[in-house]
């Protein structure tokens, strides 16, 4: 018997061709698109390695949070964080012993020489609190200044009622007395001897709640309805008047670094000032986006 065979003819075989390699460069295009359409890398695979912080105590805290935050989604960056206060800060940034130096105060004459790069990652103001029973509502910072190096003793100095002032800070080595001091005292300047500390800023509010002629100063994030926030030079203590610098008793919180930085300590940067980590900040103090 005569085997049949059929021969495909030329038209039939170009296309034939054709039809295989359309399919090829469709597969291809697919997975081109899945590579550049698809499913993104996920968050932070991009930078690895350790970013050292350090510096102020106050800065330490909220650091630490947005630290944490920041490794969730970038589990190949570690990121350390440590006091020291903020001179400390500013010479691990100069030095280059830390990635980031942070400070919760301006930069001194001589530190702006070091050629250091100054990113506000956060602000704090600073109320001065009285009883909510005390009639004064206004100071000047020269009232407060003398207040609290203890010149002034009486109420009535500064148009208050007649009674002894009971002054109340918080203990040595706190950020925010640390700040209050530089801000309002002058460099020769101490705070009263007699002043009541306190090693919170709760315990400060309790202790003005508690003393009808007692005067503090707490972080105007911790201000609420148990103490009155008075004015300083006319201006009251706010987000807005910190913001615009026109409430003095205020400081920001600086990340310091110098030179080129490598791309862990760019990420970790870019996400406290991203609206997650403003969010943060938000929380406790007054974000700057």
């Amino acid at each position: 018997m005569k085997m049949l065979t059929f021969k495909k003819s030329r038209p039939a075989v170009l296309l034939t061709i054709a039809l295989v390699a359309m399919v090829a460069i469709v597969g291809c295009g697919g997975e081109k698109a899945a590579e550049k359409g698809g499913e993104k890398p996920a968050a932070g695979t991009a930078a690895s390695g350790t970013v050292k912080v350090a510096g102020s105590t106050s800065v330490q805290p909220l650091a630490e949070e947005l630290a944490d935050a920041f490794m969730d989604n970038n589990p190949d960056v570690t990121v350390t964080v440590q006091g020291g206060g903020s001179s400390a800060g500013v010479e691990s940034a100069n030095t280059g012993t830390a990635q980031i130096g942070t400070s919760s105060r301006e930069l001194k004459e001589e530190e702006k020489g070091y050629g250091l790069t100054e990113t506000v990652v956060a602000k704090d103001g600073i109320a001065v609190v009285v009883n909510t029973a005390n009639q004064v509502s206004e100071l000047t910072m020269d009232q407060v200044k003398k207040i609290f190096t203890g010149e002034i003793k009486d109420w009535s100095k500064v148009g208050g009622s007649k009674g002894p002032i009971t002054v109340v800070v918080r203990e040595e080595g706190s950020g925010t007395r640390g700040a209050f001091e530089e801000i309002v005292l002058d460099k020769d300047g101490k705070l009263v001897a007699s002043a009541i500390v306190q090693n919170s800023t709760g315990a400060v509010k309790t202790a003005v709640t508690k003393d009808s002629n007692a005067i503090g100063f707490i972080s105007l994030g911790s201000v609420d309805n148990t103490v009155k926030a008075v004015k300083v030079d006319g201006v009251e203590p706010s987000e807005a008047t910190v913001l615009d610098g026109s409430y003095k008793i205020s400081r920001p919180f600086l990340f310091l670094t110098k030179g080129k930085i490598n791309a862990a300590t760019k990420a970790f940067i870019d996400f406290v000032l991203s609206e997650e980590g403003q969010k943060i900040v938000s929380e406790q103090f007054i974000k700057i986006k």
